[in-house]
């Protein structure tokens, strides 16, 4: 009798970051990475995370901009938010994709 063992197939999210007019910091990538790959406790299907941040031209108190698209299995999430520093513009950002995630994950599973 053949024993066959099934590996479960890691799929490792691709997290690409565009900072325009700019050069991010390591810091502030290795930031990103870690906010965004906690996402994929939400939705296990995301395959692509693409960050692009930018600064608001008119130099006021929030004008840092960041938006996060996500490619997921049959679908995409989009959040773009504004504020003072870029750290806090991914966080939320992060947290409005925890809710587009849990939505679409509890609407995959009603179909």
């Amino acid at each position: 009798m053949l024993i066959q063992e099934q590996k479960k197939k890691e799929v490792i999210m691709d997290v690409r970051i565009q900072a325009i007019h700019f050069d991010a910091t390591a810091q502030l990538e290795a930031f990103i990475q870690k906010k965004v790959s906690k996402l994929e406790q939400y939705f296990d299907g995301i395959i692509l995370a693409e960050v692009t941040l930018k600064v608001v031209k008119p130099e006021t108190v929030k004008n840092k901009q960041a938006s996060i698209m996500l490619s997921v299995k049959n679908g995409e999430c989009f959040a773009d938010k504004i504020n003072d520093t870029f750290e806090g513009a991914i966080d939320d950002c992060v947290e409005a994709l925890e809710k587009q995630l849990v939505k679409f994950k509890e609407k995959t599973r009603a179909k």
